[in-house]
């Protein structure tokens, strides 16, 4: 199963920063990278970018930064141009991606349980404990158009 993993989505989540800067997607890189190296998964990290950048591979994880389209545009075409788009795993908590993946067919993954299947919770610092916004599910969840069957 390969993973498409949203990148702008998951640097602010473990990085835990609103504006990240080119140290702060290195790190989350390499953090992924070493998580993935102990296993047999394969991930491509997808990021806004630049036009010209290149794309980097890192043995299981391949970065791309989206040229000339957003990293959501891209991660979507990904996943419709996949041989099997229901094998296609995409990593990201913005549920505006996560309906559009699923109506391309693909699978969603929360980052949370991403980190647990490879290797534990990812940590920006000791201090970090699991926050839940339960007004915010329950909005969510009463909406209809958010409801599955």
């Amino acid at each position: 199963m390969p993973y498409l993993l949203d990148g702008n989505n998951l640097i602010g989540l473990v990085r835990r920063t609103a504006r990240p800067g080119p140290e702060d997607r290195r790190a989350l890189v390499a953090e992924i990278a070493e998580r993935l190296r102990r296993t047999r998964a394969r991930a491509t990290i997808f990021f806004d970018g630049p036009r010209g950048e290149r794309t980097t591979s890192l043995g299981a994880l391949t970065v791309r930064v989206a040229d000339g389209e957003s990293a959501d545009d891209a991660i979507v075409r990904a996943v419709a141009a996949s041989r099997a788009p229901r094998e296609t795993i995409v990593v990201t908590a913005d549920r505006g991606l996560a309906l559009r993946v699923r109506d391309a067919g693909g699978q969603v993954l929360g980052p949370d349980a991403f980190f647990a299947r490879f290797g534990g919770a990812a940590d920006a610092g000791p201090d970090r404990a699991p926050t839940v916004d339960v007004e915010e599910w329950s909005r969510y969840f009463a909406d209809e158009r958010n409801r599955r069957e």
